[in-house]
């Protein structure tokens, strides 16, 4: 089983610019590849591109978006390894959540990664990969996931069908468990930290993923020639639990 070497290679992560995709832009530059992200927000890709370095290319991106997600590959040009870690889920027990705040979710989360390989597909060749993000609550959900699970569901099911369909190109997807990121800061420090340490107990692990413990995996997907197809559960154990 050989693996590439990513050095020189172009790798675009759509999402690059918090938490886990910004921590996934960091390893493919420690990598040493030549790193583009895309983000809605014009101030994150500013405040990634001070972090990451002058090197890195920044894009705004509303990923949902056909003809948007067309002129940026076109800006773009031809590239190696596509990755995908934005989206947007909702949580709500299934009988209160709004059928419209569902939709939107998956107007993002499974909407937003399919738009995107759609458009990328001509700037990709043979050796190329596409890695997604989908979570573990389409394996194990908790109270409040319903929709969650479907979209998670959806997009690890969506994989498995554009491995076979774009083949030799290598398509998976990952799928964290719970990570501490930018998307719990709204929370009071103490109910977070309160809320992680009771989930660290749970877990076969014994603690919360960082960013960077889940950025190793796209690294490795992008890196693996042998691996397409594959959902690379990265959870801690929380499907054992």
């Amino acid at each position: 089983m050989s693996q590439l070497s990513l050095k020189g290679k172009r790798v675009v992560i759509v999402g690059g610019t918090s938490g886990i995709g910004l921590a996934t832009a960091k390893a493919f530059i420690d990598e040493e590849a030549h790193v583009t992200i895309a983000s809605r927000s014009a101030g994150k890709l500013a405040e990634a591109q001070q972090v990451l370095g002058a090197d890195v290319q920044g894009h705004e991106l509303d990923f949902r978006s056909q003809e948007k997600a067309a002129d940026f590959f076109k800006q773009v040009g031809k590239f190696d390894h596509l990755v995908v870690t934005a989206g947007e889920g909702a949580m709500g027990h299934f009988s209160d959540l709004a059928v419209d705040d569902a939709r939107r979710a998956f107007d993002s989360k499974f909407w937003g990664q399919y738009v995107t390989v759609l458009a990328a597909i001509p700037y990709l060749d043979h050796a190329s990969s596409i890695t997604l993000t989908s979570g573990v609550y389409g394996v194990r959900p908790p109270k409040g996931a319903s929709t969650l699970a479907a979209i998670n569901s959806a997009v690890d099911g969506l994989v498995r069908g554009l491995a076979v369909d774009l083949a030799p190109i290598r398509v998976n997807v990952v799928s964290p468990g719970i990570v501490d990121t930018p998307v719990y800061a709204g929370m009071p420090s103490e109910d977070r930290q309160q809320m992680f340490s009771g989930i660290a107990q749970q877990l076969p692990v014994g603690k919360i993923a960082t960013p960077a413990d889940i950025a190793e995996t796209y690294v490795y997907l992008a890196k693996n020639e042998f691996t397409t197809g594959s959902v690379v559960l990265i959870d801690g154990g929380a499907h054992l639990v």
